[in-house]
């Protein structure tokens, strides 16, 4: 009996949980520097592909390689020739597009900065989960969405799996700073 070729983490353009969409980013940023591309993007385009068409396709043939110029004119917003993060969110379907209300909530490093202290009530010179919890309610509530505990929680261990670079479970300033940055450089992204 032949097996089916694995594929990456939900790679099957269904609607995608915000957790589903990071397995997906880390899968294919596999150097972890914040993009796809290269190799990585070219395997991304292959996966896609097999994904959209149901059967493998050829990544040296012409077609695959002018299908991948078309698909970068129309995606690659900053034409640097890599997938950000932002632009992937906006060729994957994801369940919700995710913390698009922070530009409006934090605009500036002066608001950076009083949020910051907001959120890190124990003064500690991180955000904990709880404190990231509270923060990601707050952004929820402004935004007028609904959601419950779960929900709340698969948020915030996602943000930390994204920018808790250290794995220590909470964000130090400089990962609250990167989290803060990447929103607001972004059209959208999946929470609000």
């Amino acid at each position: 009996m032949a097996t089916q070729a694995q594929q990456p983490p939900h790679l099957q353009l269904a609607e995608l949980t915000a957790a589903q969409f990071i397995d997906i980013w880390k899968h294919f940023d596999a150097d972890g520097n914040g993009y796809i591309e290269g190799k990585e993007l070219e395997n991304f385009f292959r996966e896609l592909e097999t994904a959209r068409r149901g059967a493998g396709v050829d990544p040296t043939h012409a077609a695959f390689k002018e299908k991948m110029r078309e698909f970068m004119a129309k995606f690659d917003k900053n034409a640097d020739g890599r997938i950000e993060m932002s632009e992937l969110a906006q060729l994957l379907p994801t369940e919700e597009n995710f913390l698009l209300c922070f530009r409006e909530f934090v605009g500036s490093s002066a608001q950076f900065m009083t949020a910051w202290r907001r959120y890190d009530s124990d003064r500690s010179g991180y955000i904990e989960s709880n404190e990231l919890k509270g923060f990601l309610s707050d952004l929820l509530k402004k935004a007028n969405r609904d959601y419950d505990d779960k929900k709340l929680n698969e948020y915030t261990k996602t943000i930390l799996r994204m920018f808790d670079l250290n794995g220590d479970g909470k964000l130090g300033l400089s990962e609250m700073a990167r989290m803060v940055m990447a929103t607001l450089m972004s059209r959208s992204w999946m929470l609000c």
